[in-house]
């Protein structure tokens, strides 16, 4: 953690330089993920060109080694520079509700950069903000995570022990985070629906846990106006009362919401996700 925290102090303008050279490296030479992340923007984008999805393929790149320079970063960052680098509009439609003594879900996909977005998150929402997030098998990057997270507050809650969690404290007002676009585990509730051109598996966590609890939901978009910078837009996504609502309305409004981010900024998204490792015709209980 030493080597990271000294690596941090680092300005962004030489961070990037590192970013620039592990592009370079692991788009040109090593080739990461390729045959995956050409293979997703082609089904998702079959009305492009090839050269268009390349300049998606190459921006996508640049989007991920700069995310790597840009958590490092967020080891040591201030609140004041987090802040000037990360806006989040409407931020208050969560804070209102919470004054209000809700629980309120928050719903988002792995669009860059993610880690920038919870820690400012963190800091305007603090203590009221829990992040529900998967447990990675690295011990050092798990430990890593959870201190650039838990910076400004918040409260982190690894998915598989989130539904105890939760219930233990289901009545204290709150922002209950969830990344709703993973690929499901075994456990989890599925539901398939079509998603940029292709039938998709989608876990309702989400849809289920507000529903049942009555919680409204909210929806976050991004853009990036230039590198480094990161703009956020809350909106609301559904509210109960939920009595005449449609089954899976809320993860069908989180589709298509995702999808327009998608095409508005595709070169933020995680294509290098095997998002679709599996067929409609699987077995579930060979889901990993």
């Amino acid at each position: 953690m030493f080597l990271v925290k000294l690596i941090s102090y680092l300005p962004f303008s030489i961070l990037y330089i590192f970013s620039d050279i592990l592009y370079f490296i692991g788009y040109y030479i090593v080739g990461y993920r390729k045959k995956i992340i050409r293979e997703n923007l082609k089904q998702a984008f079959p009305e492009k060109t090839e050269k268009e999805r390349l300049k998606i393929e190459r921006g996508f790149f640049r989007n991920l080694t700069d995310s790597f320079a840009e958590t490092f970063k967020m080891y040591t960052i201030s609140k004041e520079e987090l802040a000037k680098r990360v806006q989040i509009e409407n931020v208050n439609i969560p804070l209102e509700l919470i004054k209000k003594g809700e629980v309120v879900v928050g719903m988002t996909g792995h669009f860059f950069n993610w880690e920038m977005h919870l820690l400012q998150m963190m800091g305007n929402i603090s203590t009221q903000c829990e992040v529900v997030y998967l447990k990675v098998n690295s011990p050092f990057f798990e430990k890593l995570m959870k201190n650039i997270r838990g910076r400004f507050g918040g409260m982190l809650v690894e998915r598989a022990s989130f539904q105890r969690e939760y219930l233990r404290n289901r009545d204290v007002p709150r922002l209950i985070v969830l990344a709703a676009d993973q690929r499901p585990t075994k456990a989890e509730i599925r539901y398939w629906a079509p998603f940029m051109n292709r039938e998709t598996i989608f876990f309702e966590g989400a849809e289920k846990l507000a529903k049942r609890f009555g919680h409204t939901v909210i929806y976050s978009d991004v853009r990036k106006p230039k590198r480094g910078h990161y703009i956020f837009t809350y909106s609301l996504m559904d509210s109960p009362p939920y009595d005449q609502a449609a089954e899976h309305s809320i993860t069908d409004e989180f589709i298509r919401r995702t999808e327009q981010t998608i095409r508005h900024s595709p070169n933020l998204y995680l294509w290098s996700h095997n998002r679709w490792k599996v067929s409609r015709d699987f077995n579930p209980d060979k889901i990993d």
